[in-house]
C-alpha cells in the first residue's frame, strides 16, 4: 500500500481539541467532523487539502482526549497519511482501529516542510520526500496490522475475517 500527496505541517504536541474542537462533537458523521478539521490551528485546511495529503507533525501529536472523532475527521478530509515523530498512544490506537495510516519518523518529522511532495510505502516503511530527494526509514507495521489499515479499519477488518 503507498500514499502520495503534498505535506501539511504541524509540530508538537498537536491535541485531539485542536484536530476536531470540542464544539463540533456533536456528531460523528465523519463528513461533518472533516469540514472542521484542523481549524482552530490552520484555518485554511480544509480548504486546501486534497485526496492524498500528508500531515507531518512533531511529538506527541494526537495527545488530548481519547476520543475517534479526531482521526476520523482527518481521515474523511482526504488525508492519506500522518507522519510524526511520536504519536499519543490512544491517539495511535484510534488511527489503526479506524484505518488510518499513521508512522513514526524522527527524521521525517524534522526535515519534512509543509508544501513538499511526499510518497509513502507503507509496506516498506521507506518515506520518500521528493521535493527534497530525501529518503527515510520508518518502522512498517507487521501484515496484520497493514490488513486492518487496508479494510478501513477494525469493524471492516473483523467484518470480512467473519465471512471468510
Amino acid at each position: 500500500m503507498k500514499a502520495k500527496g503534498n505535506v501539511f505541517r504541524y509540530y508538537d504536541n498537536v491535541d485531539t481539541d485542536v484536530i476536531i474542537p470540542a464544539r463540533y462533537l456533536n456528531t460523528s458523521v465523519a463528513s461533518e467532523l472533516a469540514a472542521h478539521c484542523m481549524e482552530d490551528i490552520d484555518k485554511d485546511f480544509v480548504k486546501n487539502v486534497k485526496k492524498g495529503d500528508i500531515i507531518v507533525a512533531g511529538a506527541n501529536f494526537g495527545c488530548g482526549s481519547s476520543r475517534e472523532h479526531a482521526p476520523l475527521a482527518i481521515k474523511e478530509s482526504g488525508i492519506s497519511c500522518v507522519i510524526a515523530t511520536t504519536f499519543a498512544r490512544i491517539f495511535y490506537r484510534n488511527s489503526i482501529n479506524i484505518g488510518l495510516p499513521i508512522l513514526e519518523c524522527r527524521e521525517a518529522s524534522e526535515k519534512i516542510q509543509a508544501g513538499d511532495e511526499v510518497e509513502v510505502d507503507f509496506d516498506s516503511g521507506e518515506i520518500k520526500d521528493l521535493t527534497l530527494g530525501l529518503t527515510f526509514k520508518a518502522e512498517p507495521f507487521p501484515p496484520f496490522m497493514q490488513a486492518i489499515i487496508a479494510e478501513g479499519g477494525l469493524i471492516n477488518y473483523l467484518s470480512k475475517e467473519e465471512g471468510k
